[in-house]
C-alpha cells in the first residue's frame, strides 16, 4: 500500500433539527468540551462542533433523526471517578460496565439519545 491512515480527525454524531442549544449545554457546559466555529459554508446546515486534544466531535443535523444507541465513540478520560461524580452532580445518568478487562468505563446518552462511552485504562 502506498498510503497510511494516521488518526481520527473527528467523530460526528447526529442530532435533530434545532438541537444546538441542548448540544452546547451538554457537550460544552457539562462535559467541558470547547466549541469550535464551523466554516462559514457549513454553518447553514446547522449543528455544532466541539474540540478536545487534537480531535473534534461534530453534532450534525439529520432529518429524520434516529439516535445511535449502539454505535458510539469511546472517549478516553483521566479520572473516571471524578467524571462520574460530576455527572451525578449534573443529574446526568450513566451506566457502569466492567466487562472489558483492564478498563473502567461508563456509558452515557447525550440529550438526543446517542450513546457515548467514557473509558479509563488501568
Amino acid at each position: 500500500m502506498n498510503f497510511a491512515i494516521k488518526k481520527i480527525d473527528h467523530v460526528q454524531l447526529a442530532g435533530p433539527k434545532g438541537c444546538e442549544v441542548a448540544a452546547r449545554t451538554f457537550f460544552s457546559d457539562i462535559l467541558g468540551l470547547p466549541e469550535v466555529e464551523k466554516p462559514e459554508e457549513l454553518k447553514k446546515r446547522g449543528g455544532v462542533w466541539f474540540e478536545f486534544a487534537t480531535f473534534q466531535l461534530h453534532i450534525g443535523i439529520e432529518e429524520p433523526f434516529i439516535p445511535a444507541k449502539k454505535a458510539h465513540p469511546a472517549l478516553i478520560v483521566e479520572n473516571l471517578e471524578g467524571l462520574k461524580s460530576h455527572l451525578k452532580a449534573q443529574e446526568v445518568a450513566f451506566t457502569e460496565d466492567d466487562n472489558l478487562p483492564g478498563a473502567r468505563r461508563i456509558h452515557v446518552f447525550d440529550p438526543f439519545g446517542n450513546r457515548l462511552e467514557f473509558i479509563e485504562w488501568d
